[in-house]
């Protein structure tokens, strides 16, 4: 199968994958205990129970198949906080040098009508290089990628 082919066939079930995905937000709600009324219209609000949920876990004696679950765990948290705060959609966007050939990224728009792409993937990765890992960083490192405007403190 050509990179192309690939492309076109992860565009095509990109409305699945991020359904999936979004119900997978649903079960972290469950797992971490945030009240879910709120978290489907105030998704940020589950923050403090990711967080709290992530310190308590044995991280040192995690496996592969835990790292990975942890993972897109916290990136369907991402996908929701920015599709709420944002408007952010999933896109699928080319990457030649990746094992598929593309990256699943989430898009949104800018004040000035810019696009901007972020791959949450990427995001979580760079942050299970840390310790301690940060959901509040996380969020943060995103909706800059996705054009927030930074405060400026002075």
């Amino acid at each position: 199968m050509t990179d192309s082919s690939r492309v076109d066939e992860a565009r095509s079930g990109l409305p699945d994958w991020a359904a999936d995905l979004r119900d997978n937000f649903d079960s972290v709600i469950e797992v971490v205990g945030a009240p879910p009324g709120e978290a489907d219209s105030d998704p940020v609000s589950v923050l403090p129970y990711l967080q709290s949920y992530i310190n308590e876990l044995p991280l040192e004696e995690f496996e592969n198949s835990d790292w990975a679950t942890l993972h897109t765990d916290i990136v369907s948290f991402l996908a929701r906080v920015m599709a709420v705060d944002r408007r952010a959609t999933w896109q699928v966007r080319e990457a030649p040098n990746s094992p598929r050939g593309y990256r699943y990224v989430l898009r949104a728009t800018d004040a000035q009508g810019n696009a901007h792409d972020v791959d949450p993937f990427e995001v979580v990765a760079q942050e299970f290089q840390r310790r301690p890992i940060d959901v509040a960083r996380m969020v943060a490192d995103t909706e800059l990628s996705l054009g927030a405007t930074p405060i400026d403190n002075n």
